[in-house]
């Protein structure tokens, strides 16, 4: 299923006790573990990437729950777990009435997670990366929780500073809690040290145009920008030059509205309908394809983040 449809049994209050999350969206993945595990009063154990143990996770499904709460199992790995494993969790998961459990897969192979698992009432669903409409609705239902007032006008100028990084965006609305009152976007220039204002966007284009980017990256990081959002940087601008070359490609000319939802400024999208030409098709799929098992590399545990990072943008220049 999909993130609507999850949506439409969180509303209805007919929601199965055990899923598995996946897709393009890691934003969607967290939110929604979040969402699907709330309960104050449960057991919860959680296990990141390669913490995982499957003898502990079954036992603390298996276990009566102290005070007759809930047990909440949750996984968040880039590595599958075995299927035995998985079945047997998901067993587990629903002999208990009480039990919740939720496996955040953030690894690509997920074709065996597409169709609902046979025999269980797990619900599998994958989450694309959202439009830029439902970016704004995501940041802005992220701020009436924590009771900050902005409206779409703001919240747009959040996300283009952020380079739509919707994480970014709304890890920035607890900043704006200090004001009482509608936030502006005078507001959120003044409280928020954006990736735009440090010309992240001047440094991509850089790569793009296979020019010396070392010691801009190198100033960057000094500076305390981190590795993995410069990485996600560059895969979202890449992101966007892919929609404009299959608009163009269809229509022969580019659309703002229709592409990003929104109107840039004309030299914006006449620079972008530029670059996003340049790139053939098979090659926007190499460098996605580079870019995601790069960021998997990053996010795993003990690796020199930095290394990483050089070599991809070097290898994204090969390509192009």
């Amino acid at each position: 299923m999909y993130k609507n449809e999850l949506d439409k049994h969180i509303k209805n209050n007919s929601l199965s006790t055990s899923f598995i999350l996946f897709g393009e969206s890691t934003f969607l993945i967290d939110r929604y573990t979040d969402i699907l595990s709330i309960n104050e009063g449960a057991s919860v154990l959680k296990f990141y990437h390669d913490e995982y143990n499957f003898n502990s996770a079954k036992a603390h499904l298996s276990q009566a729950s102290l005070f007759g709460d809930q047990n909440i199992l949750i996984i968040k790995s880039e590595k599958k777990i075995p299927k035995k494993e998985l079945d047997i969790l998901i067993e587990q998961c629903e002999k208990g009435s009480d039990n919740i459990f939720v496996y955040a897969y953030y690894g690509s192979d997920y074709t065996s997670y597409a169709k609902p698992l046979s025999k269980t009432k797990t619900m599998p669903v994958r989450f694309f990366h959202p439009s830029h409409s439902e970016a704004i609705a995501s940041v802005a239902q992220i701020a009436h929780e924590k009771n900050v007032k902005i409206d779409t006008q703001a919240i747009n100028h959040l996300l283009n500073i952020q380079n739509s990084d919707i994480a970014l965006a709304c890890n920035e609305i607890e900043k704006l809690r200090v004001y009482d009152r509608a936030i502006t976007t005078k507001d959120i220039d003044s409280l928020i040290f954006g990736l735009a204002q440090i010309n992240i966007d001047d440094f991509i284009k850089k790569i793009l145009n296979k020019r010396d980017f070392k010691s801009d990256l190198m100033s960057l990081l000094e500076h305390g920008e981190d590795e993995i959002r410069l990485l996600t940087a560059l895969t979202s601008y890449l992101t966007q030059l892919y929609m404009f070359n299959i608009y163009i490609r269809v229509n022969g000319a580019p659309n703002p509205i229709e592409i990003l939802g929104y109107k840039p400024p004309p030299h914006v999208v006449e620079e972008k309908a530029t670059q996003a030409i340049k790139i053939k098709p098979r090659q926007y799929y190499k460098l996605h394809e580079l870019l995601l098992e790069s960021e998997l590399k990053m996010k795993s545990s003990h690796v020199d983040k930095s290394a990483i990072l050089l070599s991809t943008f070097i290898r994204v220049q090969q390509l192009l």
